[in-house]
């Protein structure tokens, strides 16, 4: 399929992080010749069920679902949403032990989302309600959920809600395997052709870079998607999620999201036909 000269649409979260690693293609600051990029905004399990009908040339997807859409999506090398010793947390209205949580039901983003294999991985089976991931936070704080499973900038402003922490699950995972915790990555459909998935995968790294050099405007723009957040937060949450790792997920990185994929496997929410060992990350050398 040839896409010279026409739009390219990207999926991803409203969320400062995504914003920021997407800011130089979104206000069209760095050269992509013949290439015009439109970003759609959707929650992570709105953007993992679109990526299984192949919607968006490009999509954020979390690591949980990309098995479902490997047949239709490459993973790109760049562009890694991972927890290095944190991520996603479970909370709750009042302090509880682990053992406590059996028999309450947990308030979760989404059941394709990579929160909710390592909720299982460290758990196993739980009571869960999909509700949107920003009325995690403060339906639990209202008591209307006990336990709420909480994703992007909740997790460093939860202190400040009135909440307890239950379980860090990025802090469980790093203890567990001593790697980092995949959650979400970019994905190009495969049916662009290699060679363009090679030069949009490029695309989206050069961008990634432009705002690591660049980041004072860069976090003004994520800073619009942050649902009021101050400066320090909004810098400190983005610093969480984009970095090095998000320039190339690296050896360690990949094999964390083979090493994921493998143990979703052994619970039975990962296709046990999916090949691991398999999986390609578009602009990677290895």
């Amino acid at each position: 399929m040839n896409v010279e000269g026409s739009i390219i649409r990207v999926g991803h979260s409203p969320d400062p992080d995504d914003a920021f690693m997407f800011h130089a293609l979104t206000r069209g600051v760095i050269d992509t010749p013949g290439r015009t990029y439109e970003h759609v905004l959707l929650d992570i399990q709105t953007l993992n069920d679109h990526a299984l009908a192949g919607t968006y040339e490009i999509s954020a997807v979390s690591i949980h679902s990309y098995p479902q859409i490997s047949d239709r999506y490459a993973l790109m090398n760049c562009g890694a949403s991972m927890g290095e010793g944190y991520g996603p947390m479970l909370i709750g209205n009042r302090e509880l032990s682990l053992s406590e949580v059996d028999d309450l039901t947990i308030a979760i983003p989404g059941m394709g989302t990579s929160a909710y294999l390592a909720l299982r991985l460290a758990l196993g089976d739980v009571n869960v309600q999909v509700i949107p991931f920003d009325e995690i936070l403060p339906r639990v704080k209202s008591g209307e959920f006990e336990l709420g499973l909480i994703i992007h900038e909740g997790q460093l402003t939860w202190r400040d809600e009135g909440v307890f922490l239950i379980l860090d699950l990025g802090v469980w995972w790093r203890d567990e395997t001593g790697l980092p915790l995949p959650l979400g990555g970019n994905v190009i459909r495969r049916d662009l052709g290699l060679k363009m998935c090679q030069d949009l995968t490029e695309d989206v790294k050069n961008s990634i870079i432009h705002a690591l050099d660049n980041p004072t405007e860069a976090l003004e723009f994520a800073k619009l998607w942050g649902r009021g957040i101050d400066d320090e937060t909004n810098r400190s949450f983005v610093k969480m999620y984009v970095n090095e790792r998000t320039i190339d997920f690296g050896d360690d990185g990949r094999a964390a999201v083979r090493l994921f994929l493998s143990e979703g496997k052994k619970i039975g929410m990962v296709d046990p036909n999916f090949d691991i060992e398999g999986i390609e990350f578009i602009g990677c050398d290895e």
